[in-house]
């Protein structure tokens, strides 16, 4: 390309840049709640917004040539990886979600519920992306009444990401299927949960990492409700090189890509009136010699981890390992030579760059869904992405979706919750009228005395003394105490009986079945 021809391109994308800009619309979020009633879901936008909204991201992703993420249109970069995955029609919508590799609650799994009914609804392909490059998460099974470790290994919140965590032996897998069938002959419904051991038996027999094994049965238990989708490791889209293309783009510009991620925190902040700095979640640290990365940096071989933090070394940015050695980032490499090599070296020092909480979501929504389905929280954080994706790649961000829903343990459907709330505000009254009369007598001396008088604050101890001499022997609030401790003791009991994050393969498969319906109606109609 001659010089000239360069800067007319320069040029046109400014331009183009400036239009966008122009044309910018704030977008509105929702304060998204989980529904506090049994059977209750949560779906933004609404169902013919979100379709909508899918088809204008498959669009605009697929025509962001001008869009460069180190020197390769974004366009080539998201046809990479997504061939990389099985998804090699670049036409069909691909309707994506993500999670820890834990024991899901329904609120999470209704996210595959909606990915399917999404796919279906525009004929697309559904992925579920199982995300063992983060720390261990809710790897105890619980129901009302009991919990067990889902794993016999040691030390499991200790392991620097999920993908370290072993199968579960045969004999413990037993034990906890057991322990949990003794307390189900109490229940007054089948849970689907015995497929989803049966599921696990079989697959620990073919692979040692408890992440796989966890996401290859909750799948096969989805499949049987009627459920299709893709279920799939993260980590190996760590190894691809259309990610690595988008790791190398983001260090070599270390400075101002944590500027951008810093100023976008910061909007989110004021936005939303948070005071406190770490909220959502940590700045990058900047000095004049080195820039945080919004990545882990992953030691294979020691099982260890720490923050990437890259170093300016002659006009670049450079990450060292612990032998010396350093992978300098060139800003003006071409992308595809630049992951490879990046890659190479990774390999040659058994490392990996894994992507933190924001980065990792930027990854999937930008070079992976047409759409991406998140739980309450992660809607929250993408908020900050949002931001981002506008300061930094000067795009418009693709929109994205929030669900989740409620299911609450079988057996308290209907059940009266109790109201401690109701026992202290009723124990506040009768306290506060234990001395009738003589109270209002007391109570109108206190007002009558001067005000910061030594009369006045003399009267107000008086009356508190009288109060406490009489609660300790009148037979009505001895009678609250005893009732008060009662209710505690059942709100503790009903913590985990009401607990929405219990598994949800503790239900029954007609109310799961119910929920699938109640997700597939909402779209009906809406194309």
């Amino acid at each position: 390309m001659q010089g000239s021809d360069f800067l007319l391109l320069r040029a046109l994308r400014l331009f183009a840049w400036i239009l966008l800009v122009m044309n910018r619309s704030a977008p509105r979020y929702d304060r998204w709640k989980a529904p506090a009633q049994d059977g209750q879901r949560l779906i933004w936008p609404q169902p013919a917004d979100l379709v909508s909204q899918t088809t204008q991201n498959a669009k605009s992703l697929g025509a962001a040539d001008s869009v460069l993420i180190q020197n390769v249109p974004l366009k080539e970069l998201r046809r990479r990886l997504r061939e990389s995955i099985g998804h090699p029609d670049i036409e069909r919508p691909l309707i994506a979600t993500g999670h820890q590799a834990e024991l899901h609650h329904s609120g999470v799994w209704t996210k595959n519920v909606l990915i399917d009914t999404v796919a279906r609804n525009l004929n697309g392909q559904a992925f579920h992306f199982s995300v063992d490059t983060d720390e261990p998460k809710h790897l105890s099974l619980r129901w009302p009444g009991g919990s067990v470790a889902l794993s016999d290994g040691s030390n499991l919140s200790a392991k620097a990401w999920s993908g370290l965590l072993q199968c579960p032996s045969t004999d413990h897998l037993q034990t906890v299927s057991n322990q949990f069938q003794n307390a189900a002959r109490e229940w007054m419904f089948e849970p689907v949960i015995p497929a989803f051991f049966a599921s696990m038996q079989k697959n620990c027999s073919s692979s040692s990492s408890l992440p796989v094994v966890l996401s290859d049965s909750q799948h096969e238990l989805d499949a049987s409700l009627g459920l299709q989708y893709e279920a799939q490791m993260f980590s190996p889209i760590c190894r691809s090189e259309p990610y690595l293309a988008f790791v190398h783009h983001i260090m070599a510009r270390a400075d101002a890509f944590a500027a951008d991620y810093n100023a976008s925190l910061e909007q989110f902040r004021h936005d939303n009136g948070i005071r406190t700095p770490g909220r959502p979640m940590p700045n990058l640290a900047i000095s004049s010699d080195s820039v945080e990365a919004p990545f882990w940096l992953d030691d294979l071989g020691n099982q260890t981890r720490s923050r990437a933090k890259v170093e300016l070394h002659g006009g670049s940015y450079c990450l060292r390992y612990a032998n010396g050695d350093s992978f300098v980032f060139n800003r003006d490499a071409e992308g595809w030579d630049a992951a490879a090599k990046l890659k190479s070296w990774l390999e040659n020092h058994q490392l990996r760059i894994s992507p933190r909480a924001l980065t990792l979501t930027a990854v999937l929504r930008l070079l992976v869904a047409d759409q991406f389905v998140h739980g309450i929280g992660g809607g929250q954080y993408d908020q900050v992405l949002d931001e981002l994706i506008w300061r930094h790649f000067k795009l418009e961000p693709p929109r994205f979706s929030v669900t989740t829903a409620t299911l609450i343990f079988p057996d308290a459907v209907g059940v009266p919750r109790a109201c401690l709330a109701c026992v202290e505000q009723e124990g506040h009254r009768l306290r506060h009228n234990l001395l009738g009369d003589q109270k209002l007598q007391l109570v109108r001396a206190i007002a009558e005395a001067p005000r910061k008088s030594i009369e006045r604050s003399r009267l107000f101890h008086r009356m508190h003394e009288m109060q406490d001499v009489v609660a300790t022997t009148h037979p009505a609030l001895r009678q609250w105490n005893a009732r008060l401790i009662e209710v505690q003791q059942k709100v503790q009991v009903e913590k985990t009986l009401f607990d929405r994050e219990l598994f949800y393969a503790i239900q029954p498969a007609d109310r799961l079945k119910e929920m699938i319906e109640r997700y597939r109606a909402d779209f009906r109609n809406t194309r």
